[in-house]
C-alpha cells in the first residue's frame, strides 16, 4: 500500500510547541519529589494507542513510575499540535529531567525502528496515518503496516511460481560478475566470522554447516544458504533501498525479485526480511552461476555484506576485526580458506599474540568445511 501526501513541510523544519514541552517536563519534575534526583522517561502514541516507561533514580536506585493522566493529555495534545509543524507528528517522545530543573527533550519521528515494547500492532500506525497523513513513512514501518505478504514465497508457492514462469517462458537474468562464485564467497564468509569470533565481537558475520548471516551496523544485511547440489541463495535488505522506497512511500510496483527462480528459493532459505517486507535483492546459485530476477546490481548492496568480494577485502575485514595492520599471515589464511585448507596452527599464526579465541574461531571453520579435513579431525 502507498500513503496519502501531504504538502507539509519538513518534520525537522519547525520544532514541536515549546509551551507545551515546558508544560510537560514541570509535570514531569513533580514526580521527583522529594527524593529522586532524575526522571527518564519515553513515550509512544498513535491515535489509538500509548505506551510508557518512566523510571525515577537517585544514583543508586533506580524504580519504575507511572505517569499521572494530566501528562497523557498534554502529550496527546502536544503531538497534535506538532502535527502541523512538520510531515507528521512524533511517534515517540523521550524526555530526562532532574532535581536541579534541566530538562532534554527528544522527538522519535521512526528513523529507527521502535523498540519492541514500543511496537503496536500494524492497524495502530494505519488510523495514525489516517488522522495524521505524510509526505513519506520511514521504510521500516511503511513496510511493516503494508507489506501484506507481498515478498513471502512458501515452498508451494515457489513450486505453483516456477511453473507459472516455465510455461511463460520467464527466465532469469544472470547475475553481473561482481558476485564471486559460491565456493569463494562461502570461504570467504566463513574465514571473516572466524575473525570476529576470535576478537569476541557482537558485529560481523557468522556461519554454520549451512547458513552464513550478517547484520551490519547500519542495519543492511543478508544470510547466504548453502544447499544440496551446490546450490546456495543470497537474499537480504539495504535499509535505504530506494526501490522499497518507491513501492511503499509512492506505489511503486514491488520488484518480482523472484522472477525466473527455480522451485528451491523458497521462504526456508530466504532472509526473515522477506517476511516482514524489507526483502530489497535475492541472488541463487545453481552449482555454476548466480542469477537474479529484478534484484538490483550486487554492486548496490555492498552495506549488507561482510568483505567476501576479494580475496584482498577478506583481508583487510580481517585485519579490521583483529586491530591490526595487514600481513601475510593474513593473506595465507584467506588462500588456505578459499582452498579449504586451513589449518589451526595457520589460524593461531594469523591471529598473533593478542587475547583471541582461537577454538571458537576454529569452530566457525569447521561448521564450513573450510578446515582442512586433518586439522578439523585433530581437534
Amino acid at each position: 500500500m502507498s500513503f496519502p501526501r501531504l504538502p507539509n513541510e519538513s518534520q525537522t523544519a519547525v520544532r514541536p510547541p515549546l509551551d507545551l514541552e515546558r508544560e510537560i517536563t514541570d509535570e514531569l519534575a513533580r514526580l521527583l519529589a522529594p527524593a529522586w534526583t532524575r526522571l527518564d522517561a519515553a513515550f509512544a502514541l498513535t491515535v489509538s494507542d500509548e505506551a510508557a516507561q518512566l523510571i525515577l533514580s537517585d544514583g543508586q536506585r533506580a524504580v519504575p513510575t507511572r505517569p499521572s493522566a494530566r501528562v497523557v493529555e498534554l502529550l496527546r495534545e502536544h503531538r497534535h499540535r506538532s502535527a502541523s509543524v512538520g510531515d507528521g507528528p512524533w511517534w515517540r517522545f523521550l524526555v530526562s529531567v532532574t532535581n536541579t530543573g534541566e530538562a532534554t527533550v527528544d522527538y522519535d519521528y521512526g528513523s529507527e525502528p521502535f523498540p519492541d515494547e514500543h511496537l503496536f500492532p500494524p492497524a495502530a500506525y494505519q488510523a495514525d496515518l489516517q488522522a495524521y497523513p505524510r509526505k513519506t513513512v520511514p521504510v521500516w514501518l511503511a513496510a511493516y503496516v503494508g507489506h501484506q505478504g507481498r515478498q513471502v514465497r512458501t515452498p508451494k508457492m515457489a513450486v505453483a511460481q516456477a511453473q507459472a514462469d516455465v510455461a511463460a517462458g520467464v527466465t532469469a537474468t544472470p547475475t553481473a560478475l561482481a558476485l564471486p562464485p559460491f565456493p569463494l564467497m562461502w570461504a570467504r564468509w566463513a574465514v571473516v566470522s572466524a575473525a570476529f569470533v576470535a576478537a569476541n565481537s557482537q558485529w560481523g558475520p557468522r556461519i554454520t554447516a549451512a547458513v552464513g548471516w550478517f547484520e551490519g551496523s547500519k542495519r543492511s544485511g543478508a544470510t547466504l544458504h548453502r544447499l544440496p547440489g551446490g546450490r546456495a541463495v543470497l537474499s537480504g535488505g539495504v535499509w535505504n533501498s530506494a526501490e522499497l522506497n518507491a513501492v511503499y512511500n509512492h506505489g511503486a510496483a514491488m520488484p518480482l525479485l523472484y522472477r525466473g527462480a527455480p522451485d528451491w528459493v523458497a521462504d526456508p532459505v530466504l532472509s526473515p526480511r522477506a517476511g516482514n517486507g524489507l526483502l530489497s535483492f535475492c541472488y541463487w546459485w545453481d552449482g555454476n552461476a548466480w542469477y537474479q530476477g529484478e534484484s538490483p546490481d550486487p554492486t548496490a548492496i555492498g552495506a549488507a555484506l561482510p568483505g567476501i568480494w576479494t580475496s584482498r577485502i577478506t583481508a583487510e575485514m580481517i585485519a579490521q576485526a583483529l586491530d591490526t595492520d595487514g600481513n601475510s599471515a593474513i593473506s595465507n589464511l584467506v588462500s588456505a580458506a578459499e582452498t579449504y585448507q586451513v589449518t589451526r596452527p595457520m589460524l593461531a599464526h594469523a591471529l598473533g599474540d593478542g587475547a583471541f579465541e582461537t577454538d571458537d574461531a576454529f569452530y566457525q571453520l569447521m561448521l564450513a568445511g573450510t578446515a582442512s579435513s586433518v586439522s578439523a579431525q585433530s581437534v
